[in-house]
């Protein structure tokens, strides 16, 4: 049995840390596969218990120079995180400080300013006393980061930003210990490099934490501790320390601490966290409540039934941060070209070092390496690692708000690129609850009809009974008891009362089974039946009395979902198991032309592979166990959050509360998503592209080149923030 681990890895600057250390563990014996996000600092590795460990595998991401601990949960990488800001920001602060002077100095020598600053800013010494310490203190981690990756034979950004730094710096010691003029010194270059370098990061930082808004407003749903209720007494408790079987007492205006049943009281609870639908939902004993629901008015006991970590909120946020871990398949492009780019860009840099010193100014070392200088710091492709991983975690943060799980990064990309949509009909487009529509009595004074009607059915927990108790309690309040009752499997129910026998079944058990004479309702039946309702007929003592129509009500979104999917171009289709009129009435009132009715679980599965071989994506829409099978071979499966867990399961996108606009919001958020990872592409790619020239030729010196680069970083995470505004119709 293979087993999953969260990691949170810390000191990756750039896509080639993430790319070396997927490279390098996943050739580790037993590892099966891994996923590394730059953006959120976490990794997913599959492995096999039996090969390797837990252990193994954090040693080995360690071993080459990252910092590498199990994930415990997303709010404590939360806080380890606003920990390491603070520390970041300060080192900023003290570089910037330290920068200052030298900055003056290389204003007045370049006529920028005509200030008097004082003579001892043109010592050597001096900035030699100011560099040291931004050098070899505060950039220390960069050499930490660069020495890791040469061990391990790669480049990364903190070999070009070593090499730049170093080479500004060392060839100023030099010219200080040798007495030369103060004006050949480029002490300001590595200062402010390393100060711009960690602008960038801080502002990233800052900006890479709103992309995860999405995770910590879901942690904010969890509450961390609970009234446990016990021999009538109350303790405060830890949510970790609930087992199922615990009472908890939750009042007015709390969060639901766990999932559970209630068991005394009533009220109303919010879970618009869950459903999106902000109207209270009445709770009263043998409900089930939802772990960061809100409880609106009365008091509740209820029952744990999940532990912390079952619970849906918890699923909810282990399915999103899976999604923002994952790679799409066009991550997978920019991992390829950042792998070979950072050695191009030194071979580059070397190379401009010499065209400058032999041919453009010979013989001046200084300018030569202010050149090379500038072409490696602005050749660094942070932007081109955070193009992809910031958006998905924005977008997929979004789609979560919403009710929408994507379990899987890549399923952004896929469910862009589908056209046919294939929808079953139960419990997807119709509510998958029955209900009573009418109800037609001969000769029978209604409440007694009723009541009798109700107190049979109560007897079964066949959906259709159901729904004719749920009918009856309405109109009729109690129900009464009644015994003597013999279901009839696949026909209906039957019960002797006052010697008189009734009869509430089919109309084909009173065909085949009775000598009960049904012409004269044949007429009503056959119209109930064309509407596509299920009919029942009721009989007291060998004559009709009685016919109720039940029907699964169609949900009130799922017409208007469905002329927005064809508005957009998509094809939409339904398979059902019913009978071809009831899917064809379910299809005339939708607007769904293309339908397969009696079909099996398998036979769905099959349509589905069918369509593929013709060239076609499909998504598979469903929310039962049959669904299953055809939700698994479909190119992307969305499954009905309200439907059966296994459904759930085997979706790769997860819609909570079953309104099919939610299906376009998928696809929107989706098309959105790419659009947005391709346009920070492009402008990785062309910032790329136009600055390296204009290094090599001298138009942007070192310094500047700093500020661009983590100009571009931040300015690709501030684009990928536009999806938090998506216009979803």
């Amino acid at each position: 049995m293979n087993e999953t681990m969260q990691v949170d890895i810390k000191g990756m600057h750039c896509s080639a840390c993430s790319t070396r250390i997927e490279k390098i563990i996943s050739k580790m014996d037993g590892v099966l596969k891994v996923n590394v996000n730059l953006a959120t600092e976490k990794g997913r590795i599959i492995f096999d218990p039996n090969l390797t460990s837990k252990l193994l595998i954090l040693n080995r991401i360690k071993k080459m120079g990252y910092g590498a601990i199990v994930s415990r949960n997303s709010q404590y990488s939360i806080e380890i995180k606003q920990k390491e800001m603070i520390v970041l920001t300060w080192k900023f602060i003290m570089s910037a400080i330290l920068s200052i002077p030298l900055t003056w100095t290389m204003l007045t020598h370049l006529g920028i300013t005509s200030e008097v600053i004082p003579n001892i800013f043109y010592d050597p010494w001096f900035q030699f006393a100011l560099a040291t310490p931004v050098q070899f203190i505060i950039a220390l981690p960069f050499y930490e980061g660069a020495w890791s990756a040469i061990k391990n034979k790669s480049a990364n950004m903190d070999v070009l930003v070593v090499i730049s730094t170093s080479a500004a710096y060392f060839y100023s010691h030099y010219l200080t210990f040798n007495s030369t003029s103060p004006f050949e010194l480029h002490y300001e270059t590595s200062v402010l490099i390393i100060t711009f370098v960690l602008l960038g990061k801080v502002m990233e930082t800052k900006t890479k934490r709103k992309t995860m808004d999405s995770i910590q407003k879901l942690n904010q749903l969890q509450v961390k501790t609970a009234l446990k209720f016990v021999e009538g007494k109350e303790y405060e408790t830890y949510i970790h320390q609930i087992v199922p079987g615990d009472i908890l007492l939750v009042k007015p205006g709390e969060r639901i601490p766990i999932d559970g049943q209630v068991v005394e009281g009533s009220s109303a609870v919010n879970e618009s966290m869950l459903t999106g639908e902000g109207i209270p939902v009445e709770k009263n004993i043998g409900n089930t409540v939802y772990s960061g629901t809100i409880n609106e008015n009365g008091v509740l006991k209820i029952k744990a039934t999940k532990r912390e970590s079952d619970t849906i909120l918890s699923s909810i946020i282990a399915i999103v941060e899976e999604a923002q871990i994952s790679k799409p398949p066009i991550q997978h492009i920019a991992d390829k070209f950042t792998s070979i780019f950072v050695p191009i860009i030194i071979v580059i840099a070397i190379a401009t070092f010499f065209l400058w010193y032999l041919y453009l100014e010979p013989g001046q070392v200084g300018v030569s390496i202010e050149k090379m200088i500038a072409v490696l710091i602005i050749s660094c492709p942070c932007a081109l690692g955070l193009a992809t991983p910031t958006s998905i975690m924005v977008g997929s943060g979004k789609a979560a708000q919403l009710g929408i799980l994507f379990k899987e990064g890549k399923m952004i990309e896929l469910l862009s690129k589908n056209h046919l949509i294939v929808l079953d009909k139960t419990g997807t487009i119709t509510k998958g609850e029955p209900a009573v529509t009418d109800i037609f009595i001969k000769d029978f004074e209604e409440q007694q009809f009723l009541r009798l009607i109700g107190a049979i059915e109560k007897k079964t927990i066949h959906p259709i009974a159901t729904a004719i108790v749920k009918e009856v309690e309405k109109k009729v309040g109690v129900i009464p008891d009644v015994t003597n009752v013999s279901t009839m499997p696949g026909h209906g129910i039957k019960a002797i009362i006052d010697q008189k026998e009734i009869i509430i079944a089919n109309p084909a058990y009173f065909h085949k089974h009775t000598t009960i004479k049904i012409n004269d309702v044949d007429n009503k039946i056959n119209t109930l039946e064309q509407q596509g309702k299920t009919v029942v007929l009721v009989s007291l003592d060998k004559q009709i009395c009685g016919i109720v129509a039940v029907a699964d009500e169609i949900k009130e979104s799922s017409k208007e979902a469905i002329t927005r999917l064809k508005n957009m171009g998509h094809s939409v289709m339904m398979l059902s198991g019913d009978n071809i009129t009831s899917a064809k009435l379910i299809g005339e009132m939708t607007g769904i032309e293309h339908i397969q009715a009696g079909v099996t679980p398998e036979m769905k599965a099959e349509w589905i592979k069918k369509y593929q071989k013709q060239g076609k994506k499909v998504i598979m829409v469903g929310d039962g166990i049959n669904d299953a099978p055809a939700l698994t071979v479909a190119n992307v499966g969305m499954a009905i959050g309200s439907g059966s867990d296994i459904a759930v399961d085997s979706g790769d996108v997860t819609l909570l509360n079953g309104d099919l606009n939610k299906i376009a919001d998928a696809i929107t958020i989706s098309k959105k998503t790419m659009r947005n990872v391709k346009q920070n592409f492009l402008w990785a790619f062309i910032y790329n592209m136009t600055s390296i020239p204009l290094a090599i030729t001298g138009v942007l010196p070192p310094w500047f080149a700093s500020a661009t680069m983590a100009f571009s970083s931040v300015s690709v995470v501030f684009n990928s923030l536009r999806l938090k505004n998506i216009q979803l119709k």
